[in-house]
């Protein structure tokens, strides 16, 4: 008797395991995407139709950058409710050795609302990775911008000092010679 208990026990434990997994989320995830910052800015996005609610996504979009470059990004999800489109959990910036910088939330509900903004970036590979988890079974979409800006270097400044040197040693000269002929 205690041996079909136990058999009894194992086939139960067994049965749930088999139908967690069937519970648990689907992953939704854009295959990686290169946003071209070349120009300065580029667009990204993520649109899921059909029925995923409680699926997961995690889109990752890669860049290069130069030396001394600053990068502000943002992205945004809008619902008729809350319970309708996509819940944005986290906006990140990584590069080869992991986590560079973790955005900012703004606003969450109706409307998700994530920015990052850097400090000044040594050159390589980076990539901006958005997290979240789909609401409903109707239509979502988020939308995103990266945009690029270059830091100038320090002989930058010092040609710009020197030039306004420069303006300053023509304005004194002729200055002194309209005083002379007066």
């Amino acid at each position: 008797m205690r041996q079909v208990k136990n058999l009894a026990g194992a086939i139960v434990m067994a049965g749930a395991a088999l139908l967690s997994q069937g519970a648990m989320a689907a992953d939704v995830s854009n295959p990686s995407a290169v946003l071209d910052l070349s120009g300065g800015s580029d667009f990204f996005g993520h649109q899921i139709t059909g029925n995923n609610a409680g699926n997961s996504f995690s889109d990752r979009y890669t860049f290069n950058l130069a030396a001394g470059s600053t990068l502000f990004a943002d992205t945004f999800s809008s619902s008729g409710n809350a319970k309708n489109g996509f819940d944005i959990l986290d906006l990140s910036l990584f590069n080869a050795d992991g986590l560079v910088l973790k955005g900012t939330q703004l606003s969450t509900g109706k409307t998700d609302q994530w920015e990052l903004s850097s400090n000044t970036l040594s050159a390589g590979s980076y990539y901006l990775q958005v997290t979240g988890t789909v609401l409903s079974k109707a239509a979502g979409a988020y939308t995103g911008s990266a945009t690029v800006t270059a830091v100038p270097e320090p002989e930058t400044y010092g040609m710009l000092l020197g030039g306004l040197g420069l303006l300053g040693v023509v304005a004194a000269r002729r200055q002194r010679k309209s005083g002379d002929t007066a």
